[in-house]
């Protein structure tokens, strides 16, 4: 099984590149759809990263294409501008499953 990178800017490209990931970079809709019926087409990639970018732009289709197929596992990763969550999010987190708060 082989992983699959489908990011947002070259230099995370570049880096999973280096650590032997193929990939492409896309940037707006249609490409981003283009490149998900390619993985889908191909029964040898296993597992997909999509930087986070996409999830926040374009949740509908990465949401349909989860829910609609089995495989391949969708990850999302953040990119070289860092993760798009809250700084503390592993904090709140905890805080809300527990009810208690650190």
């Amino acid at each position: 099984m082989k992983m699959y990178l489908i990011s947002d800017n070259i230099d995370t490209w570049t880096g999973m590149r280096l650590a032997g990931v193929d990939g492409a970079v896309v940037h707006e809709k249609n490409e981003l759809k283009k490149e998900l019926e390619k993985v889908l087409a191909d029964r040898e990639i296993g597992i997909v990263l999509l930087t986070e970018k996409f999830g926040t732009l374009f949740p509908d289709l990465i949401n349909d294409v989860k829910l609609n197929h089995r495989q391949p596992l969708f990850v999302k990763i953040p990119d070289r501008h860092g993760t798009g969550r809250k700084p503390d999010f592993i904090t709140s987190y905890v805080n809300e499953a527990i009810g208690l708060k650190l």
